[in-house]
């Protein structure tokens, strides 16, 4: 399972992560990245769900194995493209 939440502006931005990594903080040379409650943790959402909402959504941000995962699998991100903060994946993906 994996954590979703669609923030709602100017545009909508899908944030999703793995649920295991809520509230953890990651560091790669200058990159940090906190995976903060208040930007990751809204509704709990199964693979094919995920997929469902990677296909509508143009302004995207993954993290965690699973959630970069179902990224490539639904052709929106590259392997090419993902960055590792501290061993953890990160993807984001958007069409301007």
């Amino acid at each position: 399972m994996m954590y979703t939440k669609l923030h709602k502006g100017s545009t909508i931005v899908l944030a999703v992560c793995d649920e295991d990594l809520i509230g953890k903080k990651f560091e790669e040379g200058k990159l940090f990245l906190e995976v903060n409650e208040a930007f990751y943790k809204g509704e709990k959402k199964t693979k094919e769900e995920v997929l469902e909402l990677l296909n509508e959504i143009k302004n995207v941000n993954l993290v965690g194995e699973e959630s970069v995962s179902v990224g490539i699998e639904a052709g929106i991100i590259s392997k090419d493209h993902v960055l590792n903060m501290g061993g953890v994946p990160h993807a984001q993906f958007f069409v301007l």
